[in-house]
């Protein structure tokens, strides 16, 4: 939930900062161009966990976050896929019946160490994207970037067994996260 990673984020030591994410392929539509891509619903914090900037346009304004705005910010292959070498910004893209504005073009990352282009991506507010899109309130994942004196290793841990008090997991049950 998203008490889970605001509890994960104001109480484990040496996390620098935690994003909610949840994620779906959808297909992105502006003007005769279609193509599928990964759509994520998220805030601001995703982008400083992941520690991408912007090439052109901003990040969502509280605002756009609380109330769940028709905004977004796309990736550097979905803007050659569906505006080829033209500016993106302020033009409004399609995902199946959500019409939303694009106020942001990620810087190019490439492709990640396992593979995947992170680039083919489009990231909407996580409100819009469970009121318009998951239909629930439901959080998928959460990133989780430590400070870099600590260790991943504890940080993992103490996440853990936050989300194990949390959930009121007794000791020998599996984790249900």
């Amino acid at each position: 939930t998203i008490d889970d990673v605001n509890a994960v984020e104001s109480q484990v030591t040496g996390v620098r900062a935690v994003a909610p994410s949840s994620s779906r392929t959808m297909t992105a539509i502006f003007g005769n161009e279609n193509y599928n891509t990964s759509v994520t619903g998220t805030d601001n914090r995703f982008f400083d966990v992941r520690e991408w900037s912007m090439a052109s346009g901003r990040l969502f304004q509280s605002g756009e976050i609380t109330a769940g705005s028709s905004v977004c910010i796309i990736g550097e292959t979905v803007r050659r896929q569906l505006f080829g070498r033209e500016d993106p910004i302020d033009e409004t893209i399609r995902l199946q019946k959500l019409s939303c504005t694009v106020v942001g073009l990620l810087a190019a990352k490439g492709a990640s160490a396992s593979g995947p282009d992170q680039d083919d991506v489009i990231v909407i507010p996580l409100r819009t994207f469970q009121r318009r899109v998951s239909g629930n309130r439901d959080v998928s994942s959460m990133l989780v970037a430590v400070k870099s004196d600590v260790s991943t290793t504890k940080a993992a841990r103490e996440v853990s067994s936050l989300l194990r008090e949390r959930r009121r997991i007794k000791p020998g049950e599996d984790d249900d996260f």
